[in-house]
């Protein structure tokens, strides 16, 4: 029998992803945390999200994790995660979805279309000033797979786009700003501001309230925008609601939060400037992932290095 895989899952169906990794891999041992463990010593292989405290203490053979979506941190949060290969999902369909959700929203408000969504509301039939793509300025924090693919789609609608990392990248035909002394000169031409970052020690609520003073809002919108489909630990929810207060932000979509589901309490629920979405910019699609981390295994077995492996000191 070949090496058995373990799915350790939480806030999905996990039943969904057993049926999936079997429909692709009919001869591969697929186990569901807790209650078909069976004998642990079997378990090779561990595909997680957001697992309980300590779980991979519990098998002694493990040899690669895989996380079942494009985070990590639900992972590396865990201190007692053993020194094993960390492999992040990167799929095409995964990178497609983003993709999706940003210019998606990104046209939303460029296009005016909240304006036109409280017109309707109020029988209101009147056309507002409308800019033209080039003349607006898109920033991307994140130029990793998917930022890097979300900023170039936005290119190619013509927006005048500009990207933001941690370390220097290089995409074709956009400005690129790298680390935090290129920040502040990334966030003065930047109008709409997209956050892809990953969550790390070192962007732990980055997205505060000086960073959004720092935002242009004298640009063709009128006004600096906000969406986030990053991670929720980026953001700090006060901040966002002092910046739509005082005009530091004109709108905000956040697809993430610190604590998730977001609290009926929440007042961004039924606060007029903010769209919010579950977490779902890039949800993962069972069939897809599955047959993502089933090709990783066979590379794997076939003394092939692992792709997409994490750095535990960056991050992700």
């Amino acid at each position: 029998m070949r090496s058995s895989i373990i799915l350790t899952i939480t806030g999905w169906d996990a039943k969904i992803w057993e049926e999936r990794f079997r429909e692709q891999d009919p001869g591969r041992d697929v186990r569901l945390w807790p209650d078909q463990v069976g004998n642990p010593s079997e378990i090779a292989y561990a595909c997680a999200w957001k697992p309980p405290a300590g779980w991979s203490t519990h098998f002694a053979n493990l040899k690669v994790i895989f996380s079942l979506g494009a985070g990590v941190d639900h992972l590396l949060g865990d201190p007692t995660l053993p020194d094993l290969p960390i492999v992040r999902i990167v799929d095409a369909d995964l990178t497609q979805r983003m993709t999706e959700y940003v210019v998606l929203h990104t046209l939303i408000y460029h296009r005016r279309q909240r304006i036109y969504d409280d017109q309707q509301r109020r029988r209101i039939w009147h056309e507002v000033n409308q800019p033209n793509a080039s003349e607006v300025a898109v920033g991307v924090m994140g130029l990793g797979v998917m930022g890097g693919a979300a900023a170039e789609a936005l290119a190619r609608l013509g927006f005048k786009v500009a990207g933001w990392s941690s370390t220097p990248k290089v995409l074709p035909g956009l400005t690129t700003y790298a680390g935090p002394n290129e920040l502040k000169a990334f966030l003065a031409d930047t109008e709409i501001l997209i956050c892809l970052l990953p969550h790390t020690p070192a962007t732990q609520g980055i997205l505060n309230i000086r960073l959004f003073r720092g935002l242009k809002r004298d640009g063709a919108l009128g006004g600096a925008y906000l969406i986030n489909a990053g991670r929720g630990a980026l953001q700090i929810d006060h901040d966002i609601l002092t910046a739509l207060d005082d005009g530091a932000l004109a709108a905000a979509t956040l697809d993430v939060f610190p604590q998730e589901p977001l609290p009926s309490r929440s007042p961004f629920w039924a606060h007029p400037k903010v769209t919010i979405t579950p977490h779902n910019a890039a949800v993962s699609d069972p069939r897809a992932l599955a047959g993502n981390v089933l090709a990783q295994i066979r590379r794997f077995e076939q003394g092939l290095p692992l792709e997409n492996v994490v750095d535990r000191q960056a991050g992700y």
